[in-house]
């Protein structure tokens, strides 16, 4: 009987040899090779691929981003001619079907690769475009955690190109304790270390210059390194590399590589990937080519899987996306006056931005389309914010539409304007807008100082009354009704509910008015009305408790069972719900006397059964007693969640 033996293994270069004396020892076994890249000699030693798991699919599975690519290689490359002996280059190592290690044994293509990428102009120019490319898309938010990855040919020009960035930005050489304007836990000063923005990434020579010695420090400092760049709160942004960090190396917050280094087939794949992370809030990663990578990268995707090449993306489709969604946000706002935005003092344009927010709301249907339309734009302007096909004019457009959305979204959700997704001098406008009389309250409201804001406080109220557009004091009068009731829910969740399906019907309402109303103003004061007296009932409500005679939780205790009894159309008298209210507190606070009672099954049987004792001792007519115990146990288990955190 012949023996059947598999063997899975990791399909990489170092067990090659390993995998061939396994093969010739036992011939019959079935070779199985685990790999993310497979190069020709994985085929040799282990066969056929018998399955993939692509990047395509990953995308779809939502694991990874799509990679978007910039190519600026003829920002750096003065001469044409030396911009075809990089292509001839590449073209050569592919006719030959040269590895990694051919290439780098020919020394004639690599001295030549090394004079063309190493000249002083080009290296120059090189720092200069980078510094502005990496500068512009820090000051249009259009990087998640300014983290940047720079590919580098050799040790010697990734230490001239440093120089020459130092040259350009020496503040970018300055130790500091964390990233500007960040505030740090107890725990974050602990682990975060001071930093440079720029450091490399190698291991010393014994030939390098002194200061690139002690600059590259010892093995456990680029451990340290390792670390820093992989908190977000580093100083440290900005990481070149020669060799190190191109594979194994994840941080999913970067967004950005730079590649001026000609890399082959699956090292390129594994290079790209490291901004193809997912991270919340990163829609793709970006890939900025300085050599001209643009065929290999396609040749590769296609030699793995030639879907694969749909999840590459030219950086040319997200300006077309940008100028496509500024024509149709310009369809929206054709009738909108924008002049005082872009003309006006700081105030005008403050001014501006709170009507085109309230032009926006005219009707649910416009807002829903106007923030899916400024959504969009902002994905596709992160990924070209720095390419030179967008106009001044039209990011002037993006910086007014990502503003208006961000004023939207504070009214929407309650939080204060996102100026981190504004560009720099709109963030500054704001600032400068903010310390002048007559500016609406919209920016200011929730940003008091002194912590929590009671919102059924009479000035506050009147705060938002002064308000003088109505789209807007409507939606914020929404915003702080449900998130009023939300908080009611927490210590009452029977009268939450209630409360919160008023307020659905009473929006929904308001939302399927006839077009004809849109613009009439007693429409917008009646429904103003109804949600300050909405409001108004609400904080009756959580006041009630104590015309009673019980306590916070006994009152919700006491919604319970009247509410059971209104559903089974029978009458308890008041004052034997008021004490029944009470012994329920009783059992359950009894009950519940231990930190993990919720997760006990013997601690909730015995509740189910005291209720049932409870509730027939006091003579509560015979409902469904499961129904009873749901509705007690989640407000008991409501009510300790949120008066324990």
């Amino acid at each position: 009987l012949e023996q059947k033996v598999r063997i899975t293994e990791k399909g990489v270069k170092r067990t090659y040899g390993f995998a061939k004396y396994l093969h010739d020892s036992l011939p019959n076994a079935t070779f199985v090779g685990f790999t993310g890249t497979p190069i020709d000699a994985t085929l040799d030693v282990f066969g056929e691929v018998v399955d993939s798991y692509t990047m395509t699919e990953s995308v779809k599975d939502d694991i990874t981003v799509r990679i978007v690519y910039e190519g600026r290689a003829a920002k750096v490359v003065l001469d044409n001619d030396k911009l075809k002996e990089i292509e001839d280059y590449y073209s050569d190592c592919a006719d030959q079907g040269a590895s990694d290690y051919q290439i780098e044994e020919s020394k004639k293509a690599s001295a030549n690769m090394n004079a063309i990428l190493g000249d002083p102009d080009r290296i120059k120019a090189l720092a200069k475009d980078f510094v502005e490319h990496y500068e512009k898309r820090i000051e249009e938010g259009a990087t998640l955690k300014g983290k940047a990855m720079f590919v580098c040919s050799s040790r010697d020009i990734a230490y001239r190109f440093w120089q020459e960035v130092i040259a350009l930005r020496p503040q970018w050489n300055k130790v500091l304790i964390a990233e500007e304007g960040s505030q740090l836990s107890d725990s974050e000063q602990k682990e975060i270390k001071p930093m440079e923005r720029i450091k490399m990434i190698m291991t010393r020579g014994k030939d390098d210059p002194k200061a690139l010695y002690e600059m590259l420090g010892t093995q456990e400092y680029r451990k340290e390194l390792d670390r820093q760049f992989k908190n977000a709160k580093s100083n440290f942004k900005i990481a070149i590399v020669v060799d190190m960090w191109l594979t194994g190396f994840d941080v999913p917050f970067l967004d950005t590589i730079y590649i001026d280094k000609p890399i082959q087939r699956h090292n390129l794949i594994q290079t790209i990937s490291r901004v193809n992370r997912k991270f919340e809030g990163k829609e793709k990663g970006l890939v900025v080519d300085y050599i001209g990578i643009k065929k290999q990268m396609n040749l590769a995707l296609a030699h793995y899987n030639k879907a694969d090449q749909q999840n590459f993306e030219e950086i040319a489709q997200s300006v077309i996306v940008v100028k496509d969604h500024l024509d149709l946000l310009g369809k929206i706002f054709h009738k909108f006056d924008t002049k005082p935005y872009f003309n006006g003092t700081p105030l005008e344009q403050l001014n501006c931005l709170n009507m085109a927010a309230e032009f926006v709301q005219l009707t649910d249907k416009i807002e829903k389309r106007f923030m899916a339309l400024v959504k969009r734009l902002k994905a596709a302007f992160d990924i070209c914010s720095g390419s030179e096909s967008i106009s001044q004019e039209e990011r002037d457009l993006v910086h007014f539409y990502l503003a208006v959305r961000s004023i939207v979204f504070k009214l929407t959700k309650g939080n204060a304007p996102d100026t981190a997704q504004m560009n720099a001098r709109v963030r500054e406008m704001i600032a400068e807008a903010l310390k002048a009389d007559g500016v609406e309250e919209i920016f200011k409201l929730g940003e008091e100082q002194g912590g929590e804001v009671d919102i059924f406080d009479d000035d506050y109220l009147a705060k938002i009354e002064k308000i003088k557009l109505p789209n807007t004091r409507i939606k914020l009068l929404q915003q702080l009704l449900a998130r009023a009731i939300e908080d009611f829910k927490k210590v009452n969740k029977t009268q939450g509910m209630n409360f919160s399906e008023k307020f659905r019907k009473l929006v929904e309402n308001y939302n399927e008015r006839n077009e004809d109303s849109v613009l009439v103003s007693d429409v917008l004061e009646d429904f103003s009305e109804e949600l300050v007296d909405l409001l108004q009932a609400l904080k009756k409500e959580k006041e009630s408790f104590a015309d009673l005679g019980i306590d916070l939780e006994e009152k919700a205790f006491y919604d319970i069972l009247l509410k059971l009894a209104h559903k089974y159309d029978f009458t308890y008298p008041e004052d034997k719900l008021l004490t029944l209210a009470k012994a329920v507190k009783e059992l359950v606070d009894d009950k519940a006397q231990f930190t993990d009672w919720d997760q006990r099954e013997d601690i909730k049987a015995e509740l189910k059964v005291g209720l049932i004792l409870l509730l027939a001792k006091h003579g509560y007519p015979p409902v469904d007693k499961d129904e009873v115990y749901k509705e007690i146990f989640e407000q008991a288990e409501n009510f300790r969640k949120y008066r324990e955190g």
